[in-house]
């Protein structure tokens, strides 16, 4: 059976941040906290050993795998900060136009720093994405 990779532990967001060596990526990780906490309203946790999710739900695709997840997050990784949105939203692309600096995959938006980006629409993302997965994924 598949086992997740990815699950929520009871890691210290905040040892994991002080873990971070570069001093500019420590601070803009602890920046992002606050900035996805504020916006949120969820404390962080630890996803596995290098994410910082908030909130979370419960996933169920029609080939019968299901998880639990974020539903948003960030890395402090060593190139760039990875930040963690729903996959399938279609209207984050509108809201990119303005962001600032980045790369984009499937679910992960990826920046340098902080001081790259408009810090209005990071709010703006984080709460679209939550919308987006609640509606998609009611609570039970």
């Amino acid at each position: 059976m598949y086992e997740l990779k990815t699950k929520e532990t009871s890691g210290s967001v905040m040892e994991f941040i002080e873990s971070v060596d570069h001093p500019k990526k420590r601070e803009d990780a602890y920046k992002l906290l606050d900035i996805f906490t504020e916006t949120t309203g969820y404390q962080g946790k630890m996803w596995g050993p290098s994410i910082i999710g908030f909130g979370s739900y419960h996933y169920k695709y029609e080939s019968g795998h299901e998880g639990d997840a974020p539903l948003v997050g960030f890395s402090p990784r060593k190139a760039k900060h990875s930040l963690y949105f729903a996959t399938g939203d279609t209207h984050r692309e509108a809201l990119l136009k303005d962001f600032g600096k980045h790369t984009a995959g499937k679910a992960c938006i990826y920046i340098n720093k902080i001081s790259d980006i408009n810090e209005d629409i990071l709010r703006a993302l984080i709460k679209q994405s939550i919308e987006f997965l609640q509606k998609k994924y009611p609570s039970n």
